[in-house]
């Protein structure tokens, strides 16, 4: 191997060690401005307790102009840095899953990586609708876990309100703008466990986002059956490939598109509801960003204690969908 290639391979990532993978900081960042229900309600000539009814959601955040995706990316990674007691120069990549970057390019990574002082660290960007930030985390995962990687920072942020007409009823009420970060690092006793993905192309009508017009489309009824169907069956497939059953999983940290999403999971699988993540109400659906504040409420409630088995799943447009097992905390304690 050329000695260039040598002298920058991580520490935590030498030849014959076999490599885990760990999660050893979260950290997250919303807007400031609270839009409840009630201006939405107004504008689309509906009543409050319609939006609440149909997606559990009272309020959410909302980007003003002038803020900026990787601004708020950046925020949650620095926070999450800080949870994890490591700087930012040890970074080997920053990986950002969004589909609302500030611009068609560059991505948002290398404007995060600088903005966080990650002088030597690769950055890329994932693209995955809301299941970005699972996709995000098996991409971390393989690099680690080959070696490629010892320190990677996974980022989820969207604003999606930028991407909404303010007249839909399908959307208008139903998305908020948020980031969420986790620093992976390279571990001997790995605890994350192997990662399952799906896709269906033939589903993408069903919510897209023209270039053309850039706001989302969204057929409402359908996205909703399909991703009953498909997260039920992705939590199934990842328990499984985990060796263990759900009744051994200590808390589901699911993608927060719906609350009746929620229910009809945790009712088709039969899940305690108390084991279930459910923050929709104050964030609405925030994409990619969805799962780490979902992480973030379970951590405050007190759920994420070290040696907790968590479920994420996710499901978004493309189709696309992805969950995993992860042993909550760091294996040196």
């Amino acid at each position: 191997m050329p000695e260039s290639l040598t002298a920058t391979r991580p520490a935590a990532a030498q030849p014959g060690a076999r490599l885990g993978s760990e999660i050893v900081g979260l950290g997250v960042a919303v807007p400031e401005t609270v839009v409840t229900n009630a201006p939405i309600a107004a504008r689309l000539g509906i009543e409050e307790r319609w939006i609440e009814t149909r997606t559990g959601i009272h309020e959410r955040r909302v980007a003003q102009p002038g803020e900026r995706l990787f601004e708020l990316a950046a925020a949650a990674g620095r926070r999450a840095l800080t949870s994890a007691d490591l700087p930012a120069t040890e970074l080997d990549l920053v990986v950002v899953a969004t589909t609302s970057n500030d611009d068609l390019m560059p991505g948002a990574s290398p404007r995060v990586a600088a903005a966080i002082g990650a002088e030597r660290a690769g950055a890329l960007d994932i693209n995955a609708a809301c299941t970005g930030f699972v996709s995000a985390i098996s991409v971390a995962s393989g690099l680690i876990e080959s070696g490629r990687a010892g320190s990677v920072l996974v980022v989820g942020a969207d604003l999606m309100t930028q991407l909404i007409d303010p007249d839909d009823r399908a959307t208008a009420a139903v998305f908020g703008d948020g980031a969420g970060a986790i620093v992976m690092r390279a571990a001997a006793d790995g605890r994350i466990g192997p990662i399952v993905l799906g896709a269906d192309g033939d589903q993408r009508d069903l919510i897209f986002t023209p270039k053309e017009t850039g706001l989302t489309v969204m057929q409402g009824h359908e996205t909703f059956r399909h991703a009953v169907d498909r997260m039920s069956e992705v939590t199934a497939a990842a328990a499984a490939a985990a060796g263990i059953d759900l009744d051994e999983v200590d808390v589901f940290v699911y993608h927060q598109a719906n609350a009746r999403i929620l229910r009809a999971v945790g009712e088709r699988l039969d899940l305690p509801a108390e084991r279930v993540v459910d923050c929709i109400a104050r964030y609405g659906n925030t994409s990619a960003a969805s799962i780490p504040l979902a992480m973030e409420e379970a951590r405050l409630a007190g759920d994420l204690v070290p040696g907790a088995r968590v479920l994420v799943g996710a499901f978004g447009a493309g189709f696309t969908w992805g969950a995993t097992v992860i042993e909550w905390g760091s294996s040196n304690g």
